[in-house]
């Protein structure tokens, strides 16, 4: 198979093969058959896949089809022989495929669905156009159909827009851009519609609407009759019927009585214009039953005898129709219900009755009679309607039309129908005592007597018959009927016929016969030959009887029929055949509608003009007030008569021939006649035959034009002017009809008479119409028909000729400025018209009317008015150019037209833009002449003039300016208009084909100016704006999207490549060659065009880049050589990247663009490569390595900035770009611009202490004093003062919103001091009360103490500020560990969560990927080191201990040696990690990074002490916080906790320390550890009897329901106290603490349950605040079973013990603990305690222990729980060691809890008070912490004592926040050396004064020493 007849084909089948030759082949795609083989295979070339490739495979696989080969080589393309329509669904379909699955994966589900419909309407309707049976009609109308869809999927999938003619898509090459332009504007519209509506032609066709109706089903069973339906359109405000008739007959069962119409019963209502829509029209339909008289009553008629019968009627509002029917060709069911008549005289108005809805006069059945009836709407022609819907039309569809005609008459259209209504009659009793039953029957008879057959039509869907029986009234003798009929009667029969009504009376009874009495006739057709007029007619009825014959009907037609026959026959004979009742008449009304027939008197007189010659001007001047109708159906007729006349007298006709004639023409304007317009050419053509009209007509049309000057009223002169078209075509054919019938003769007389016609034109158009309305109306008629009469001249004259006169006429009309605006608008469209016409097509005809053209065109857009009709001039002209580019003609007028318009063009673009861009902003309104398409309009007019030039137009353009400055205009005006071409959207996006042009015109264009530009503003004659326009241009072309080829498909991107290239390389190679050429003048540009230039290199393509390198060297060199450095280059450069940043947000290609501006400036090859020949290498090296580092940042920046990233990662990118900006690049202004942006995004996360933190980076920045700052982001002008003032309260504003109130009050000081030193008094107390303000919020209002968390970021995915990176992060308030997990891998969804705390190794480090490694962490705080902190209430020093740190710690278990089996905790040792921060939490950021790590480790002894310390810690901080109040009645956190910590310890968790610690074998082997073992002892001891205290607050909170799980705590509880007891024993005396508080345990035996039990009273507790539960669970473990209850009485608590143990009041303290079984386990659960997080909200007092006082005589039932013991406050109380990763848990919290515990929020405020009524109530103190006064406590009284007594006093009962605390230090404690002062040389209280009552206090120890033994000796 040879190359010359290539062969494509389709794959119709999926191949793969394991053959290394065989294609892989995809259905659908298409191949190119090189070669056909012996065997089943081809050697194919594919031509879908963009890359060559070759193979076989078997011919099964593919079917063939013809094609072409279009650029022939290596790139050749292969082009169906088939359809471009179906070539393009096919490639449409393929697109559609792949973006169709991605809808659904991106969830647009209901696209979707919608999509794969019409992609299976497109296959089905492809199929239908390949298979090609089709008629041209069905393709059109298919291809219509695909076009659609194929447009609408393109829209809803972001396609490009297809440009289409005739349903195909256009080729740009060929059509001119202006053209292109207006098929993409108006794709839907045709062109010719486009035409009309431009010109406004007013003969516009009304749209005929059709009206469908089916008749489903009528059920009427109790009639059991035969019955006849009839459907009509009525009109309510008319009271007329519209329509003729559509019947249908019924049998008996309700079904059709000719069964063929079963299924059939339809009707098409035509020819309903838009007007009869909007009428108030009903369907009404009524029904006649055939059968007895009456149907209740048998005996009335013989079953035999059949009478028609009105039975009922029904109604629909075609208003509901309307309203239901929303969609054309939509077909909706409707019911209408019947009613019967109740008064058959009503009969006839029974439907306007049932309309109005009065309902006494008519009734409905008993059942739901009524007809079923399908409607459908249809528009469009008749045939057209036909064609579309043949499955309606086969089924005996029955075509109802219009009374009358129709708004549109058809030439061929020929009807000859009477309608005829039996409308009433009055009639004679005749004797009878009852009233006649009348009916009457209807013939038509022809002259001769014979009756018409088939001539009677009662309605559509029935034939006709020769007789017509009416319905019967039942007794009436004045009946009113009302029933039409149609009088379908050949026109041939119509002259001579005649009507016979015979009347006949019903009679019931007897034989039922219908007996003859009068008859009544009329004729058809008058003497004068007009037929019956159209009104209501009375005839006399003459008697008869039924033995009467009609067989001579010459004897009734000599009678007179009705009054004016009677009147116009004086001489009748005194005998008639027939005598006339004189009180008995019959009226009937007529209605014509013939296209034959006329009862026109007056036409009848025009056509019968010989008849009557001396009243032919009568006749002629009655020719105006014909109707329309009669005219045009007698048209030819009319025009022989008119031309008869004017050849049988010309001067006395001619005048009122040409006046008829004129009128006749100006009636074809019509719409409801325009259809008869080509009648009228055809009599023209082959009828007309007078060969002298054309002089008087030519007289007579320059007879009215000369005139005009001089006539007031012009209208006839208008007329003939709107006629001028067919007045011409009249003088034309006559001339060529004289010229033939005499050889040419009179040709210089005819020539010269159309020459003055002509003059006469010009004259009309020179007139000066402003002072003149009616003128202005005349030249307009003129001007409007002036275009139609080129084609009648072209039948006399040479083109030249033609165009001669057409340009003297146009040329003739005035300027712009001397009409008006009305006028101008009728010029341009008669110039529109002209160059829209044949005759501008003539090459020759152009070259002298396109001068007089453009001067005009010139004109308007110098003045800019009427905009839009001067662009519409211009593409008509460029598509005529376009069309016939080949000849030589059209250089010569591109030449015209570029010196007379391409300036002004340019011109009126920038008008337009400016003013689009101005008043449309500005005002709010769009300007008439900025909208849109006006400049779409001119884009495209100037881009097709620019594409018609070539490089001779664009020599001489230049060459032809005058001066430079003149160039130099025009360049800058191209180059703006370019631009803005580019900035502006003035085409939409998928316009692509318009976008791609308009680019290759201005890269075209840009091609020929540039070497205008070097020659002409070089060396010497430099002008800088003119090369910075050039530079400013080419840089917005290379950058515009739509020449961005990456993202496209790569289907797409090789059609682009293929017929344009890359106009971007273009582009950069035309702006590298205009740099070179700059030469000495470079530094111009330098650094200015480098911002510009770098957004050029963010072009994704390399040859551009590469492009680049040369000019970022040359700027750095010229540089370094002018200043001997490049700093402005470094600084342009850094501010354009930052400006880059923050106007490409969201930009999807951001890291791809960045990437390739790294390349830029990275490694070879690239501007390094340049650099580092040069002398400034380092500096140069030095440069770019500042830009990579900055891209980074920046690259972090703006992939942290997308709109969908979290807060954290936008705060994160904006802090390191801030602090870059700070510390590398020391650009201040930046600095403080993303300070503010920083600050933007801390508010809307509502971060408000880092948005306080951060703006005082800029406050830092300022200073006091008065030194004026210009206007600076928000800022206004004001002075250095006002804006550090202005910024210092709006610090504290959010330093209050976080509740920071510790870091304003410092700032509120900074104030203070300013004010103070200007004596500015009334700011200073504002700032003071705010400073006492913030006081009293810390005191007062509760703060949620947050958690913190270590994060940890590796791998190279991450953005470069986190990669491999550690931070600390502060939680959010409530927020756990949990939750912080799940929230940061939302931030990072592609991140894997490491779940182990151990560093990574560098593997991990440089991945491909993203590592997060999260856990808890722990502050630790430097406030311990203040000396007096003991005195700090707690809620303070809580505040301290979470903020301004720098140090967290978390740790990690692990055996040191061999693990002991038997208790693994005395080799478990800790590994604790310091994390030391770059900068203080708060900050600026919730985040601060990770600086250096501090490991040590912890002995399993001093773990053990932080455990219990840590636990002790968190049961004192939540029992004060129910001390308090602050828990709203839910007492769970409680339960769960001291739950946790009994059970625990009951079951084996604190004994398990006990056996570590407390083994005599331990103690002997470890001497060094004896100060730790007795701080783990008292710690032990301590946590005791804090558990006894709120044991005593659960027993009054917990409820009713919970006391058996209080009763097993208390039974825990004893089990608890007792193992330690028993573990104490065992430890030396040295261990104990004898001598110590704490020994309590060691001196007195432990109380049995038996001897004690807890009860106690308190008043309601308003808890404040809400805490996170404890995940601990309560134990299951089985209380103790021993009897007798524990008592522990404190102040405040009565005891009710057993009567041998009464008044007993104890102190108990006992310590408590659990542990997992495996403490090796990690976890990375929160190692902080969520139920402290709540700092309380009263001040606390510094740990220490109680002097607790235990009175039995003082009770009171406002006691408050008892306080909690005060322990000496040391490092590790406020730095509890907390929980690890991997640390074993501990269940001192419950089962989850870790090893270490949890860290503390806050110490609980712990009270002491003096005895009940004994002493003055001291001052209540909530701010800080007061000693203990003296005279409440003793030395001697402490050291003898094992016990700690606790004071109340009245006010201070409530509360447990007011104590004075003991200021105690063990001095076995390693942490604090300090050791207390055991003896003094007097009595004296912490205060140092005497204690007034030690006596009294010692007498009550004693006694309490004594009863404690008794207890313990019970036990």
């Amino acid at each position: 198979m040879g190359r010359d007849a290539p062969i494509s084909s389709s794959v119709i089948c999926n191949f793969r093969s394991s053959v290394c030759q065989a294609l892989v082949l995809e259905i659908g795609e298409t191949v190119q058959i090189l070669e056909k083989t012996e065997g089943p295979c081809y050697s194919l070339f594919n031509t879908f896949a963009l890359s060559i490739q070759q193979g076989i495979f078997p011919a099964s696989y593919v079917h063939l089809k013809k094609s072409t080969v279009s650029n022939r080589g290596v790139c050749e393309t292969v082009v169906p022989l088939e359809d471009p329509i179906i070539t393009e669904t096919t490639s449409t379909l393929q697109e559609w495929g792949v973006l169709w699955k991605q809808l659904y994966v991106k969830h647009k589900v209901d696209l979707f669905h919608k999509l794969r419909h019409v992609m299976n309407e497109l296959i089905d309707l492809r199929r239908q156009l390949i298979q090609g049976h089709l008629a041209q009609d069905q393709t059109r109308e298919i291809k219509r159909h695909i076009t659609v869809r194929l447009d609408w999927g393109n829209e809803h999938l972001g396609l490009d827009l297809v440009p289409r003619k005739e349903f195909e898509m256009v080729d740009q090459d060929h059509i001119s851009v202006s053209e292109l332009y207006k098929l993409c504007s108006s794709s839907v519209r045709s062109q010719g519609d486009n035409m009309r509506q431009r010109h406004g032609d007013g003969c516009h066709v009304p749209v005929q609407h059709h009206l469908f109706i089916n008749l489903k089903s009528f059920t009427y069973n109790t009639i059991s009759e035969d019955a006849d339906v009839f459907f009509s359109l009525y009109d309510t405000r008319d009271n007329k019927q519209i329509s003729e008739k559509f019947m249908v007959r019924l049998n008996k069962n309700g079904g059709p009585k000719n069964p063929e119409k079963v299924d059939r019963l339809c009707a098409l209502f035509t020819d309903l214009s838009s007007k009869d829509l909007k009428r108030d029209l009903y369907i009404v339909t009524h029904v006649i039953r055939t059968g007895r008289m009456l149907l209740n009553d048998s005996k009335k008629g013989l079953p035999h005898v059949q009478y028609r019968r009105p039975y009922g009627c029904a109604v629909l509002a075609m208003s509901d129709v309307f309203h239901t029917i929303t969609d054309l060709k939509e077909e909706k069911d409707f019911v209408l219900k019947v009613y019967t008549c109740n008064n058959e005289n009503e009969w006839f108005q029974i439907h306007e009755n049932i309309i109005r809805k009065s309902s006494t006069k008519y009734s409905a059945p008993s059942t739901n009679y009524g007809l079923i009836i399908s409607l459908q709407l249809l528009r469009g022609e008749l045939d057209q309607i036909r064609r579309e819907n043949q499955a309606v039309f086969s089924r005996a569809l029955a075509i109802t039309r219009k009374l009358g005609f129709p708004d549109v008459i058809m030439p061929g259209d020929t009807r000859n129908d009477l309608y005829l209504t039996l409308e009433r009659g009055d009639f004679e009793r005749g004797g009878k005592s009852v009233q006649k039953n009348i009916e009457v029957t209807v013939y038509v008879l022809y002259a001769d007597g014979d009756t018409l057959k088939d001539c009677i039509s009662l309605g559509s869907g029935e034939p006709n018959t020769s007789e017509h029986r009416s319905f019967v009234l039942y007794h009436n003798n004045s009946p009113r009927w009302s029933e039409m009929i149609k009088l379908p009667i050949p026109i041939d029969r119509f002259r001579g016929s005649h009507l016979r009504f015979e009347f006949r009376h019903c009679s019931t009874k007897d034989k039922g016969e219908k007996k003859l009495f009068g008859f009544a006739f009329t004729p058809l057709m008058r003497e004068d030959g007009t037929t019956l007029s159209d009104e209501s007619h009375e005839l006399y009825v003459y008697k008869c009887d039924e033995n009467t014959t009609f067989s001579n009907q010459g004897l009734y037609l000599s009678m007179p029929c009705c009054k004016e026959d009677f009147n116009s026959c004086p001489n009748l004979p005194s005998t008639l055949p027939f005598q006339r009742n004189p009180k008995e008449t019959f009226w009937v009304s007529t209605q014509l509608c013939s296209t034959k027939l006329t009862q026109n008197v007056d036409l009848l007189a025009l056509l019968n003009w010989k008849a009557h010659p001396d009243k032919v001007l009568d006749i002629l001047g009655q020719l105006r007030h014909i109707n329309g109708e009669e005219i045009v159906k007698f048209l030819r007729d009319v025009l022989d008569t008119l031309f008869c006349l004017l050849d049988d007298n010309t001067d006395k006709y001619g005048p009122l021939v040409f006046q008829s004639l004129v009128f006749i023409i100006n009636l074809l304007r019509d719409s409801r006649f325009y259809h008869f317009r080509p009648v009228m050419e055809a009599y023209i053509q082959n009828h007309f035959a007078g060969a002298l009209a054309y002089k008087e007509l030519i007289r007579c049309l320059k007879w009215y034009m000369d005139r005009s000057a001089e006539v007031v009223r012009q209208d006839h002169i208008q007329e003939a002017m709107r006629a001028l078209e067919y007045l011409l075509k009249f003088i034309v054919q006559s001339r060529i009809l004289y010229s033939r019938a005499t050889c040419g003769m009179e040709e210089e007389l005819f020539r010269a008479s159309i020459q003055e016609l002509f003059q006469s034109i010009r004259f009309v158009l020179s007139l000066d119409s402003r002072s003149s309305e009616t003128l202005v109306f005349t030249q307009a008629a003129l001007l409007n028909s002036f275009p139609d009469i080129f084609d009648e001249l072209l039948q006399m004259f040479t083109v030249q000729e033609v165009a001669e006169y057409v340009r003297g006429t146009l040329g003739s009309m005035p300027s712009t400025v001397d009409i008006g605006q009305s006028m101008d608008v009728v010029k341009l469209q008669s110039i529109a018209r002209t160059v829209e016409s044949r005759l501008f097509f003539f090459p020759e005809s152009r070259s002298i009317l396109l001068p007089v053209v453009l001067h005009h065109i010139h004109l308007h857009l110098r003045q800019q008015r009427e905009l839009l009709i001067c662009s519409g001039i211009l593409t008509s002209i460029f598509s005529i150019i376009n069309t016939s580019a080949m000849e030589s003609s059209v250089q010569e007028e591109v030449e015209m037209m570029v010196e007379s318009l391409l300036d002004v063009l340019l011109q009126t673009l920038l008008s337009i833009m400016s003013k689009s861009q101005s008043l449309e902003t500005a005002r709010g309104q769009r300007c008439p002449q900025c909208t849109a398409e006006i400049t779409g309009e001119y884009v495209s007019t100037l881009l097709s003039l620019l594409r018609q030039m070539t490089e001779v137009h664009f020599h001489h353009l230049l060459n032809n300016f005058h001066s430079k400055e003149e160039l130099k205009e025009f360049l800058l005006k191209i180059f703006c208009v370019f631009r803005n071409l580019m900035k502006l959207t003035i085409f939409p996006r998928d316009w692509s084909v318009m976008r791609l042009l308009t680019s290759h015109v201005i890269v075209v264009t840009t091609q020929y100016l540039s070497p205008a530009l070097h020659k002409n503003f070089s060396e010497a004659d430099f002008d800088f704006k003119v090369w910075n326009s050039f530079f400013s241009l080419t840089v917005l072309y290379i950058n515009q999207p739509s020449l961005q080829l990456e993202p496209l498909t790569q289907a797409k991107r090789k059609k682009v490549l293929d017929k344009y290239g890359d106009m971007r390389v273009m582009m950069a190679y035309e702006l590298f060659s205009m740099w070179q050429k700059l030469g000495e003048n470079k530094p111009h540009f330098i650094p200015g065009m480098m911002g510009p230039f770098l957004g050029v290199t963010l072009v994704p393509q390399s040859e551009v880049r590469n492009i680049m390198i040369p000019i970022f060297h040359d700027m750095m060199d010229w540089e370094q050589r002018q200043n001997g450095n490049f700093k402005l280059v470094e600084a342009e450069l850094m501010d354009k990247l930052e400006s880059m940043v923050s106007d490409g947000k969201g930009d999807g290609n951001h890291r791809e663009l960045f990437g390739l501006l790294t390349q830029l400036f990275g490694p070879y090859p690239s501007l390094l490569e340049k650099i580092e020949q040069e002398t400034w290498r380092e500096t140069g090296i030095s440069f770019v390595t500042s830009v990579t580092r900055l891209m980074e940042r920046l690259l972090d920046y703006r992939e942290c900035m997308k709109g969908d990233e979290m807060e954290n990662k936008k705060i994160g990118g904006s802090s390191n770009l801030m602090n870059f900006y700070k510390s590398e690049m020391n650009k201040e202004e930046m600095y403080i611009r993303y300070i503010h942006k920083l600050c933007d995004l801390h508010l809307q996360a509502e971060d408000y202490t880092e948005a306080a933190f951060t703006l005082l980076l800029y406050w830092e920045l300022l200073h006091w004093e008065d030194r004026p700052l210009r206007e600076f982001l928000h800022y206004p002008t004001q002075s250095e003062w006002q804006r550090k003032e202005g910024l210092s309260r709006k610090v504290l504003h959010y330093f209050n919103k976080g509740k920071c109130w510790e870091y304003g009050i410092s700032l509120c000081r900074e104030l203070a001091f300013q004010y103070e030193t200007l004596y500015d008094y009334q700011s200073l107390s504002w700032i003071r009360k705010m400073e006492a303000a913030y006081y009293d919020n810390i005191i007062e209002q509760q703060r949620i103490e947050p958690e913190f968390f270590r994060m940890g970021f590796y791998g190279r995915k991450f953005p470069f500020f986190l990669r491999n990176k550690e931070f600390v992060c502060r939680g959010y308030d409530y927020e756990r560990l949990e939750d912080f997990q799940q929230r940061m891998l939302g931030e990072f969804p592609q991140a894997i969560a490491m779940q182990h705390p151990n560093q990574p190794d560098d593997a991990l480090l440089q991945s491909d990927a993203q590592y997060l490694q999260i856990y808890a962490v722990t502050p630790v705080s430097d406030i311990t080191d203040v000396p007096q902190l003991e005195r700090v209430p707690e809620r303070i020093k809580s505040f301290y201990r979470i903020n301004n740190v720098t140090r967290f710690h978390y740790d990690r278990p692990f055996h040191k040696g061999p693990k002991d089996r038997e208790n693994e905790f005395r080799s478990l040792w800790i590994e604790r990690t310091t994390l030391i921060l770059s900068r203080p939490l708060p900050g600026i950021s919730r985040w601060a990074e990770v600086e250096r790590r501090e490991l040590v480790e912890v002995s399993p002894l001093e773990n053990a002490i932080y455990v219990v310390e840590n636990k002790t810690q968190e049961l004192r901080t939540l029992i004060s916080q129910y001390q308090h109040r602050q828990h709203h009645g839910n007492i769970n956190p409680l339960s769960m906790l001291l739950n946790g910590v009994i059970d625990a310890a009951v079951n084996g968790g604190i004994a398990r320390y006990q056996e570590a610690f407390f083994d005599k074998e331990y103690i002997n082997s470890q001497p060094e550890d004896t100060e730790r073992i007795a701080q783990l002892n008292d710690l032990m001891q301590e946590q005791v009897h804090i558990l006894g205290v709120g044991l005593a607050v659960h027993e009054k909170l917990v409820h009713p329901e919970m006391r058996p799980l209080h009763k097993k705590l208390i039974d825990q509880f004893h089990m608890m106290r007792q193992s330690l007891y028993v573990a104490q024993q065992g430890l030396p005396a040295a261990y104990t603490g004898v001598n110590s508080p704490r020994g309590i345990l060691t001196t007195h035996s432990h109380m049995s349950p038996e001897s004690v039990r807890l009860i106690h009273r308190h008043s309601p507790m308003n808890l404040q605040g809400s805490i996170r539960q404890s995940s601990s669970s309560l134990s299951s473990h089985t209380s103790s079973e021993a009897g007798g209850n524990l008592v522990i009485l404190t102040d405040g608590l009565m005891g009710e013990p057993p009567e041998d143990t009464a008044h007993m009041q104890v102190g108990l303290t006992c310590t408590c603990f659990i542990f997992q079984p495996s403490p090796s386990s990690s976890s990375l659960s929160s190692i902080r305690s969520t139920s402290s997080q709540i700092i309380n909200s009263a001040p606390s007092s510094a740990r220490g222990h109680f002097l607790m006082h235990f009175d039995a005589f003082h009770h009171q039932n406002s006691d408050p729980p008892p306080a909690l013991p005060i322990r000496s406050l040391r490092k590790s109380p406020l730095h509890p060691i907390p929980g690890s990763p991997t640390s074993p848990q501990s269940a001192l919290g419950g089962s989850n809890s870790t090893l270490s515990g949890s860290a503390s929020s806050g110490v609980s405020s712990l009270s002491e008070s003096n005895f009940v009524g004994q002493y003055p109530d001291p001052p209540v103190r909530n701010d800080a912490m007061e000693p203990v006064p003296s005279h409440l406590w003793t030395p001697e009284e402490y050291l003898d004592s094992p016990y700690l007594h606790i004071h109340y006093s009245g006010p201070e009962a409530e509360s447990l926040d007011q104590v004075r605390p003991f200021h105690y230090r063990n001095p076995v404690s390693h942490l604090h050396p300090h050791s207390h002062p055991q003896s003094h040389s007097q009595t004296a209280g912490l205060d140092g004064h005497p204690h007034p009552h030690s006596h009294s206090h010692k007498v009550m120890l004693s006694f309490l020493l004594s009863m404690l033994h008794i207890s313990n000796l019970l036990i």
